[in-house]
């Protein structure tokens, strides 16, 4: 089979990484794979692993871009393609037009991906036209049961994110080097619990909610330190401004890092003793938090969304109801007071099974 992927751009995020797994499993498994988006990062490996990129701007949310729509279609007739697989709202509706406008009988089958709780609208409704439509969690899929009336029930697939065994799981150790570099970088950390909050830097996940859990525990005479590694988009400069100036204002600037985007966030979490996920919004899966659990890691998180079914079901312990930040305190106490470990993490949660179950997904078109 040829499949296409297309999204808006591979840098860093899980839909990106998700992207560019699938697109490693399929070349291996003897498939072709093509992905187009406007470029990025992670470019290079995707390449690296025997997949195809083409470099459009189907990134912008322009009118502009609408003049894309006569060159994906080109694309799409060129390359015969079995499957379209639409993982993001621009790049979906583009290339939606593209597909509608193409001879029933030879254009590819349709595949949309609905990644997150986007805003109920016409703009987010090009995620549930997919012939097959995906959902990373049961949550996201009641959210499109809910919200959009008129998708089949019997299309939708719940297909969770996974991870690599072989990368992520309780025997992982960083390597002796990193380590050694690790340490001699950050001496402060030595007799510290250490709280690690990952995620990009945008409001909705929980900096402030974090930074006042590390003041308080620090106030309790927990010797905590604080870490928060993310990438900053430029257009974002002037929140990390302002969650500077909070970290100054609870009297922890020396208690807490920030990390900015790190390629070696596996093994940060190794080293951290409680990793965090505190979204404000409801995350549709939580695949940070999957790999934690994955390392063994104690996970405090908000019940709620896809990090709320994953610790459900891998760690409760860690569970705090939605913006209950006493109950942050107290369940925090708990673990870095206990020894609780999270459950072994298997299948559906694996890399391997989501990538089977996706290629089942377009197998299904015969």
């Amino acid at each position: 089979m040829k499949i296409i992927q297309i999204l808006p751009e591979l840098n860093a995020g899980g839909v990106e990484r998700g992207t560019l797994e699938l697109a490693g499993f399929l070349v291996a498994a003897g498939h072709e794979a093509l992905v187009i988006s406007n470029g990025g990062r992670l470019v290079a490996d995707l390449e690296l692993c025997g997949a195809r990129h083409v470099t459009l701007p189907v990134h912008r949310k322009s009118v502009a871009s609408l003049w894309q729509v006569g060159r994906l279609r080109r694309i799409l007739t060129e390359e015969r393609a079995d499957i379209l697989h639409l993982r993001s709202r621009v790049p979906g509706w583009l290339a939606w037009l593209a597909w509608r406008g193409m001879n029933p009988q030879t254009r590819p089958r349709l595949v949309s991906t609905v990644h997150g709780f986007y805003s109920v609208n016409m703009y987010s409704a090009v995620m549930t036209r997919g012939e097959r439509v995906i959902a990373v969690s049961e949550s996201v899929r009641r959210y499109v049961m809910e919200n959009y009336p008129k998708v089949v029930p019997e299309s939708i697939r719940v297909i969770p994110r996974g991870i690599d065994p072989e990368d992520f799981g309780v025997a992982f150790r960083p390597a002796d080097a990193w380590l050694a570099s690790w340490q001699l970088e950050r001496p402060g950390l030595s007799g510290k619990r250490v709280l690690l909050l990952p995620g990009r830097i945008t409001r909705l996940k929980g900096h402030d909610e974090f930074f006042e859990l590390i003041a308080a525990l620090k106030a309790e005479g927990v010797p905590v330190h604080g870490l928060v590694a993310g990438d900053v988009h430029p257009k974002k400069r002037a929140y990390l401004v302002e969650l500077q100036a909070t970290v100054r204002r609870l009297g922890i600037a020396d208690d807490v890092e920030f990390l900015g985007h790190r390629q070696d966030l596996r093994e940060v979490m190794a080293v951290s003793d409680v990793v965090c996920g505190l979204s404000r919004q409801p995350e549709s899966f939580g695949r940070t938090v999957l790999e934690a659990l994955a390392l063994g890691k104690p996970v405090l998180g908000y019940d709620c969304g896809g990090v709320g079914e994953l610790l459900g079901q891998l760690f409760p312990m860690g569970r705090v109801a939605l913006g209950d930040r006493c109950g942050l305190l107290e369940t925090a106490r708990a673990i870095l007071g206990g020894c609780e470990r999270p459950l072994p993490v298997g299948e559906p949660f694996t890399l391997g099974a989501m990538c089977r179950t996706t290629l089942g997904v377009y197998q299904e078109f015969g």
